[in-house]
């Protein structure tokens, strides 16, 4: 396997690295920062604050479901590069959109309805470029490159959603910066994805069709026919679902159990984005360049463990009274702080090591003229397990069972995917 790092020395690398990295750090800024405003001065109902989460995660989510077919066709018939230069002129408008939303949060009637839109905005935006960035690397690197850029590409995402989601936490109480970041963020993207080689469409050119249901259907069914795609598929839709849990519970858990501020909130996010980027690399290591399943089982077994723990630091926590809130210092300076932060690492870094591999057998087990519609095969199922674990999510909150005990439902959700890996690996050998 050729080292991953000396890939940021190419051409053929660095300015798709850039450009992914800098979306999802967007992303993760926009986003963060808006829940964050609504948990902490828009809505005072814990339940309201799960929903207005989930809501936001089910918007982000919702066009991955009804459009992937069509980004799918897209990259695999069309200039890769192309498309990414469509993409990021889009992103600027679209932060326009969402900077607007920030700046007139002291009328919610009509801040929360455009911040919405600019979400929903954004998930088209990924959407289509969601396909592109793991779909051209068989097609700019050597096949024993592609793990390693597919590693490097997962770590740069999850690296840049920390600094999203940690620059949120610091700058969500004044949306004028957050709106500036935004912009300025999108900006730079739009220079970056201009610097990707082209990446010309492999195959045979088909007919786009356009029918979002028929292609959806079809695009999954003729993936989901092979088997280890099928498992592959299966597998990394179950963790995005338990991963959607978790994601929604954050914000309501910080604030409500831990009696945490924003900051602390955003913290907690960037921890569980850094400890996957650190699963990202310590598996690709592990595995030398090898596609394999063989360490997923269990890596999600330990991964549960990790929730349990999470849940019992939780359980003993002692809060502050009154509506009072701990910020990020009076968190670090608790004596739970320590073995939370290790609950919630050792939860991600397992995670990380899990999804990983998987990823990379939606790219090596077709062929280069159909990895992109395979991983918008994939980003369909992935959507609609995230969307079924933001439901879950909001009806385990509307029942009433605590934010706490909802770690529990996902410890057990950690069986099912080990399952999952157990049978992909089996498959495979």
């Amino acid at each position: 396997m050729k080292m991953s790092v000396g890939l940021l020395a190419h051409r053929r690398f660095l300015p798709l690295f850039i450009t992914q990295m800098l979306g999802a750090f967007n992303d993760n800024l926009f986003k963060t920062a808006m829940v964050l405003l609504a948990t902490y001065k828009i809505i005072d109902s814990p339940q309201m604050q799960t929903l207005f989460s989930a809501v936001a995660t089910g918007l982000f989510i919702l066009p991955f479901f009804l459009l992937s077919a069509l980004s799918g066709q897209l990259a695999d018939m069309r200039d890769k590069a192309a498309i990414i230069r469509i993409v990021k002129t889009a992103e600027v408008f679209i932060m326009l959109l969402g900077a607007g939303g920030l700046l007139l949060h002291e009328t919610p009637t009509v801040a929360i309805p455009m911040m919405l839109a600019a979400v929903l905005a954004m998930g088209v935006h990924s959407t289509f470029f969601g396909p592109i960035k793991y779909a051209i690397l068989p097609q700019h690197l050597e096949s024993d490159e592609v793990l390693g850029g597919t590693g490097l590409v997962e770590a740069g995402t999850y690296l840049a959603i920390l600094g999203g989601t940690i620059t949120a936490g610091f700058v969500a109480d004044d949306p004028r910066i957050t709106a500036l970041l935004v912009l300025v963020v999108a900006g730079i993207g739009w220079f970056t994805g201009r610097q990707v080689p082209p990446a010309p469409p492999v195959g045979e050119i088909e007919k786009l069709d356009f029918h979002f249901v028929r292609a959806s259907i079809r695009l999954v069914s003729n993936t989901m026919h092979i088997p280890r795609l099928f498992l592959a598929i299966c597998s990394i839709s179950f963790f995005w679902a338990i991963g959607a849990v978790l994601i929604v519970e954050f914000p309501p858990l910080v604030k409500n159990v831990l009696t945490a501020d924003e900051t602390v909130a955003s913290v907690f996010l960037a921890i569980f984005s850094v400890g996957v980027a650190i699963g990202s690399v310590i598996i690709n290591r592990m595995l030398k360049g090898e596609v394999s399943a063989r360490y997923s089982p269990g890596s999600v077994i330990v991964m549960g463990l990790f929730v349990v723990l999470l849940f019992a630091v939780a359980k003993s926590w002692t809060g502050l009274p009154g509506g009072e809130l701990y910020d990020w210092r009076g968190f670090l300076a608790h004596s739970g702080a320590p073995l939370m932060i290790v609950a919630l690492l050792g939860v991600a870094v397992a995670g990380g090591m899990f999804v990983v591999p998987l990823y990379a057998f939606l790219t090596t087990t077709v062929s280069k003229a159909e990895t992109a519609r395979t991983v918008a095969a994939n980003n369909i199922v992935n959507s609609g397990a995230m969307v079924i674990g933001s439901v879950c999510a909001i009806l385990m909150s509307l029942f009433g069972l605590p934010p706490a005990e909802q770690l529990l439902v996902v410890a057990a959700m950690c069986i099912v995917s080990a399952w999952l890996g157990w049978k992909l690996h089996r498959a495979c050998d």
